[in-house]
């Protein structure tokens, strides 16, 4: 009976919801009446809900999408260094350097052919490359300037001009000037089209940008398994945060001072033909990186752990080659405001080599150069090929952290921190899949659930000015790991492009600022309340924490602060942001900013 009167009434009430979209500010108690007369009731009802802080002592860290390096210094939670061990493959097996193999170069005393010759390959230069987060969609009005270096009205206008040459910076990006250099119109005689480096504002970097800092690069000695052999090497290794690799650590590759630079990395590698006289094309670019950190690595090292083995068993295969060339290990100094989250599907280490190479036209040797490329890891649609591990090395919480975490009490606050708590959400009632009586009473009112919210409030004493937010929450089923969004039933927009701030906006849970502080997230589990109310779904036990990207919905293991398994969604493990929120246990003064849940209905009279 109670689903049939729901049928009946539904096509009724979609013609409601424009007006309740207007009136819900409006609604501050039970039952109060929208339209006098009309056989429906909307209202707005609140419900209890509790919250309790558990903590986390180590996440699992290898094969992450994006991994910490350097030391966030977080003023409610204390200090973390990070660095990175990670393994090397190579971009194929039984690599030839040169021309010939190692066995046709051993035969170039006793064959005639004379392309048969040793290449005496050298190392000319190696450099690794780790690129810097770029924003996902920070341009706009598309006029070739992110929206961070412009402000105002400039940032939806293509015609702005942020250089001031009377070029607008739309005109500038199609006639390839620099929009930000006014002694760059477009003009000038020896003016090369697109021969400047773009500027872009970089994502994931936290900590004063303008400071060098000092980077270490070093071989590392331990072995990453691909493969658990507890589980006769049927489940991948698991590797955490906790773990101390500091005695693996060997030669070291570079140890020197790095700037951050917000420019792309140009090459020019032609040079001027004297016959173009307009023309200078040592000035054409070749060749582009995307900002990030770039830097030589020792020659010598690489020319004798890679070039010269080849043809040897070191280079047969890809698991002799880990066995081999254990990894590489990341870590810096004079880093103490500064961390970085990189992607290391993007980064690698490119050998520069010569070569002896015969000249059959010129009947003679000349030198030729290639480049050998090594790869950290390997992002494919199946996942990530490849072994890194992130190492965290986190100061001991503040002590009223510590006090609330497993203390299993409702909170008054939730302490919010990547990879390093966790907090457990029950609605209705305090008890684990409780809340049975209230859910009925809900059911026997027939309601139809238009809206469902809970409201986190943040603690603007405990988190002041100096704070880096966490600009997204993510609560999810702690029972079956899932996502309480649906996102087949969220908004796709052309604007929503690959800003993940923009992922599933009726879920929401972005953080609401006033001003350039945070004020509160709004997360909307409609779909999870309609799920309990009318499809008798279980009443689950819910995790919070906090995601730089809601897309990533992945688990993996962590250890609890008992020492205890515990699921842990990956995009908080790779985030070092923290903050804290109010629970539902507050004084009578902090009633407004309580942790509730708001359920906004229908009801049929």
């Amino acid at each position: 009976m109670r689903f049939s009167k729901i049928f009946k009434v539904s096509a009724l009430v979609g013609t409601l919801f424009l007006l309740l979209a207007s009136c819900e500010d409006e609604l501050d108690t039970i039952g109060e009446g929208v339209i006098s007369g009309e056989p429906f009731t909307t209202g707005k009802a609140e419900y209890d809900v509790f919250a309790y802080n558990k903590g986390i002592t180590a996440v699992q860290t290898n094969r992450l999408p994006l991994y910490q390096l350097g030391t966030f210094n977080d003023p409610i939670y204390g200090k973390r260094k990070a660095s990175i061990i990670s393994q090397l493959s190579l971009p194929s097996v039984s690599p030839t350097f040169g021309d010939l193999t190692q066995s046709g170069e051993d035969e170039a005393d006793s064959d005639d052919n004379e392309s048969t010759i040793q290449e005496n390959e050298t190392v000319k230069e190696v450099y690794l490359y780790i690129p810097f987060q770029l924003p996902p969609s920070s341009d706009t009005d598309g006029d070739g300037v992110d929206d961070e270096f412009e402000s105002g009205d400039d940032v939806n206008d293509p015609n702005s001009d942020f250089d001031g040459d009377g070029v607008t910076d739309n005109q500038e990006r199609i006639q390839g000037s620099n929009p930000f250099d006014p002694d760059e119109d477009g003009t000038g005689d020896d003016f090369v089209a697109n021969s400047y480096p773009n500027r872009f504002d970089l994502d994931s970097i936290y900590g004063d940008r303008s400071q060098p800092f000092n980077l270490i690069v070093s071989r590392s000695n331990y072995f990453l398994r691909d493969l658990d052999p507890n589980s006769n090497f049927a489940e991948a290794q698991e590797y955490y945060s906790n773990q101390d690799f500091s005695s693996f650590i060997g030669e070291t590759l570079f140890n020197g001072e790095v700037t951050i630079d917000d420019e792309e990395i140009l090459f020019r590698e032609n040079e001027d033909d004297p016959e173009t006289e307009n023309v200078d094309e040592s000035q054409e670019v070749t060749n582009r990186l995307n900002p990030g950190i770039r830097i030589a690595l020792d020659p010598d090292f690489f020319q004798e752990n890679i070039l010269d083995k080849e043809g040897q068993p070191e280079l047969l295969s890809q698991s002799n080659f880990k066995n081999f060339f254990r990894g590489i290990h990341l870590s810096g100094t004079d880093m103490d405001e500064l961390m970085f989250l990189l992607d290391l599907t993007q980064a690698n280490i490119t050998i520069t080599y010569e070569y002896d190479d015969y000249d059959a036209e010129a009947d003679d040797v000349v030198k030729s150069e290639r480049d050998f490329t090594l790869n950290f890891l390997v992002g494919t649609s199946a996942g990530i090929t490849g072994n890194a591990v992130n190492v965290f090395e986190n100061e001991m919480l503040p002590t009223e952290v510590v006090n609330a975490i497993g203390n299993n009490e409702n909170a008054s606050r939730i302490y919010v921190k990547g990879g390093a708590t966790l907090a457990e959400v029950r609605l209705f009632d305090e008890t684990e899949n409780g809340g049975s009586s209230i859910i009925n009473e809900i059911k026997q009112k027939n309601w139809i659930v238009n809206e469902a919210n809970l409201v986190f409030y943040v603690d603007r004493q405990a988190v002041d000015a100096s704070v880096v937010e966490p600009p997204r929450l993510y609560l999810y089923n702690s029972e079956n790991n899932r996502p309480l969004f649906d996102a087949s039933n969220e908004i796709v927009t052309s604007n929503s492009g690959t800003n993940p701030l923009r992922y599933f906006p009726n879920h929401d849970g972005v953080l609401e600022k006033d001003g350039d502080l945070g004020l509160k997230y709004t997360i909307r589990i409609t779909e999870h309340i309609n799920n309990i109310i009318v499809r008798d779904s279980v009443n689950a036990k819910l995790g919070l924490t906090l995601t730089p990207n809601i897309g990533i919905t992945l688990l993996q293991e962590a250890i609890g602060s008992n020492a205890e398994g515990v699921d842990y969604p990956v995009a908080a493990a790779v985030s070092p942001l923290g903050t804290v929120l109010y629970g539902s246990n507050v004084s009578n003064e902090e009633e407004e900013k309580k942790l509730k849940l708001e359920i906004y209905y229908t009801e049929a009279n």
